[in-house]
């Protein structure tokens, strides 16, 4: 009797012992996964109490909580050649665990490397005024770059992708503040310069109408009176036309611009260089040949006479140079 006590107990205890391991609570925000000895279970176990075989049956729990991984600072290079760093947050949840079991191991760490390639390589594709001032887009792009591989392959749901900070270099960070102050000060001149044109509209008009009713112009010029005598009781205002003014220094100009035109000195034409004297120009006279006596004989040069041909062919020869020296200085004495 002792010994069926004993048995019954054990085979009772045996049981309670079965009976733990083969209960499992399952969360709401979890599902269960079931391998049969290391064969998976078509059946995904929902939240609640469950009933698995205590031998050969081994569940593993997947929560379908959205998780958030943070991104570590990535280095990289904008499309315009700056170099920063960017770090990130990355919002994901299992949309089906017996993939993302089965086809990937550990899939944060492998979410965080997604993450991290895909960061650098979109900032890689943007320059950095988009990256600033858009980062929607880049969060939207970000976004599509991550879920190709994962969604389906890994059974990931990619949610969010937020860029929380961009640190820039030094210098990079003097220039756009140069930048941005350069930028305000255009814009307060704009809005300067837009505020007097605005006032010169109105003084326009209201000169018109002055123009058109002179009694108000008189008005004002006391009202103006009225002010000044307002805050400085000893400063006595005299008025003085403004035609006057205009006529004196109308008169100022047409005075100037006479006395300029008188002060302009009068060119004096050119002095004509002097001709120098030419030479006296001479003609020498013909040399003369020997005279001849009306009676037919020959005489010489001497007045000797010449009987032969012969001696007067000499007497030529001989006197011709002496005669024509001769007659041409007595031409040069006589001229």
């Amino acid at each position: 009797m002792g010994v069926l006590i004993t048995v019954l107990v054990v085979c009772a205890a045996a049981g309670l012992v079965l009976l733990a391991m083969s209960l499992r609570s399952v969360q709401q925000y979890e599902k269960g996964v079931v391998f049969r000895f290391g064969r998976l279970l078509p059946d995904i176990r929902g939240p609640g109490l469950r009933v698995i075989r205590p031998i050969g049956d081994r569940m593993q729990k997947v929560s379908v909580q959205t998780e958030v991984l943070g991104i570590p600072p990535q280095g990289s290079i904008t499309a315009d050649n700056v170099t920063l760093t960017v770090d990130a947050v990355v919002y994901f949840k299992v949309i089906d665990p017996v993939k993302a079991l089965v086809n990937v191991r550990n899939y944060p760490s492998a979410v965080s490397q997604i993450a991290q390639t895909s960061l650098r390589a979109v900032i890689g594709r943007a320059d950095l005024d988009t990256l600033l001032s858009d980062r929607d887009h880049i969060n939207a792009e970000l976004k599509k770059v991550m879920d190709a591989p994962t969604e389906e392959p890994w059974g990931l749901r990619i949610e969010r992708v937020e860029i929380k900070d961009i640190a820039l270099p030094e210098s990079m960070m003097r220039s756009m503040s140069k930048q941005a102050e350069a930028e305000r000060e255009r814009r307060a001149r704009v809005i300067a310069a837009d505020g007097e044109f605005q006032a010169s509209q109105r003084l326009s008009d209201a000169a018109a109408t002055m123009a058109d009713t002179p009694g108000a112009l008189q008005l004002r010029l006391l009202q103006t009176v009225v002010d000044v005598s307002a805050e400085k009781n000893s400063t006595l205002v005299m008025p003085f036309p403004v035609e006057m003014l205009r006529f004196f220094e109308h008169q100022s100009r047409e005075t100037d611009g006479e006395s300029a035109r008188r002060s302009i000195p009068r060119p004096t034409p050119p002095e004509l260089p002097e001709l120098p004297e030419l030479p006296e120009l001479t003609i020498p006279a013909p040399p003369t040949a020997p005279a001849f006596s009306l009676s037919g004989e020959r005489v010489g040069s001497g007045g000797e006479r010449i009987g032969s041909r012969t001696a007067v062919a000499r007497e030529r020869r001989d006197n011709w140079p002496a005669r024509a020296d001769s007659d041409l200085g007595a031409s040069h004495d006589g001229g």
